[in-house]
């Protein structure tokens, strides 16, 4: 059985502030960070929380990323918010931009955030979910190293191209999914390796194109995308749509930008947001009871709707005001500020 480590909810965020700033991260960047992580550490994503310090901590020291970047934001009369990262991690960059995003929306009723010039490794559900609190749709796209081949493929072309959406419910939990459109997200193959477990069959090929479930062969060789030709086809999809059309870089672009394996990718990344008040033609109420009788239909038929352990892993955590990692881990993380 693995050892775990307890950390309350507040030594969570300490301990990423204090990896962070170790690293070389200004208190702006830190902090945006280190909230992210905790937020994803809270809904107990292993993949996406602490664990993450690894690929923060490595990206600085490859020399790539700017700690101390204070994003650009460019307004003007459009729907399109632009937020210049400069070089610095993409979530301070979000962080200026969502009042400015959350403005337009319920002004224009849909509007766009195209982040430029970032490093990105972190989930995306907590972004829309920002914009569902404040009783938004959305949904966010960002393409990612060049770690996945395409259906039929033998080579890595595409990356793991996470897509997020999330409603707005009153009184609940919004509806929110968060996925990579591969079959399994990066993130969860390196936590394999650490493990010693191999993956799944049909999640990965080795540098020859062989199928293979040994999770370092698998890092070595490619990712496949889930659903064969259909996950494809959705992951060209958010490699136009968060790349050439924002002006950004693809993921084949963004993996030869990299000077050193383990830095985080280098991209752009597209959040939309629309507003009920506007595209429900003055019957929000009579269309969330729409909505609210589709997801009642789902549940009652025993199936359960994306999210729903992951919140309750969150009221679970928030509730007793801890949680847990591998010792391991929390050895491994306590290391990176030695």
């Amino acid at each position: 059985m693995t050892s775990v480590q307890k950390l309350s909810l507040q030594e969570v965020k300490d301990l990423a502030l204090s990896v962070l700033r170790h690293a070389g991260f200004g208190e702006a960047h830190a902090g945006a960070i280190a909230e992210m992580l905790y937020a994803c550490q809270l809904d107990d994503c292993q993949s996406h929380g602490l664990f993450r310090l690894f690929m923060c901590v490595q990206t600085m020291q490859s020399g790539d990323v700017d700690g101390q970047a204070q994003p650009d934001l460019h307004i003007s009369e459009k729907a399109v918010v632009r937020a210049d990262a400069r070089g610095g991690m993409s979530l301070l960059a979000f962080e200026k931009a969502l009042p400015v995003l959350i403005e337009k929306t319920r002004h224009h009723g849909i509007a766009a955030l195209a982040i430029n010039k970032c490093y990105h490794f972190s989930a995306l559900w907590p972004e829309v979910e920002r914009l569902s609190a404040a009783g938004l749709a959305a949904m966010a796209m960002v393409p990612s190293h060049a770690w996945v081949a395409p259906a039929g493929g033998t080579r890595g072309s595409l990356g793991t191209n996470p897509l997020a959406f999330s409603w707005p419910r009153a009184g609940k939990d919004p509806f929110t999914f968060d996925f990579a459109t591969s079959g399994f997200a990066r993130g969860e193959i390196e936590l394999y390796k650490r493990a010693g477990k191999p993956l799944p069959p049909g999640v990965a090929i080795d540098k020859s194109g062989n199928p293979t479930t040994d999770p370092e062969a698998a890092l070595e060789g490619a990712m496949l995308t889930f659903g064969g030709y259909k996950g494809s086809a959705l992951s060209i999809m958010i490699e136009l749509l968060a790349g050439p059309l924002i002006d950004d870089l693809t993921s084949l672009e963004s993996m030869a930008h990299a000077s050193k394996a383990g830095s985080a990718p280098y991209h752009g990344e597209i959040i939309l947001a629309f507003d009920p008040a506007v595209f429900s033609a003055g019957r929000v109420a009579e269309n969330d009871a729409r909505a609210e009788r589709l997801f009642a239909d789902i549940l009652d038929q025993g199936a359960r709707l994306p999210s729903q352990r992951r919140f309750a892993a969150r009221a679970r955590n928030q509730q007793r005001g801890y949680v847990e990692i591998p010792v391991a881990l929390y050895n491994d993380l306590c290391a990176l500020m030695a």
